[in-house]
């Protein structure tokens, strides 16, 4: 799937133009803060939340960031995955 990303929003859209997943991480004084995952229904159990949150672990080590994850998926993605846990705050 191809991501495309604003500041603080990574998502896929259809042809269409309908939403079918995005994670939003909005910067507060310096820190990412991932408060939000979508994956649309039919794309659900094929990995896209995964794939979106390494998206961002990838944006935010890139730019120099830190991380304070919020959302629940989020949450359990970094506690799963050792390997990112220098992102967080």
């Amino acid at each position: 799937m191809k991501f495309s990303q604003q500041p603080g929003h990574i998502f896929a859209r259809d042809e269409n133009g309908t939403l079918l997943a995005e994670v939003t991480f909005p910067e507060r004084e310096g820190v990412a803060v991932i408060n939000h995952t979508f994956v649309d229904d039919s794309l659900r159990g094929q990995g896209v939340a995964g794939q979106l949150l390494q998206a961002v672990a990838d944006t935010l080590r890139r730019e120099g960031r830190k991380a304070s994850p919020t959302c629940s998926y989020a949450v359990h993605w970094f506690a799963t995955h050792p390997e990112e846990q220098d992102l967080l705050v």
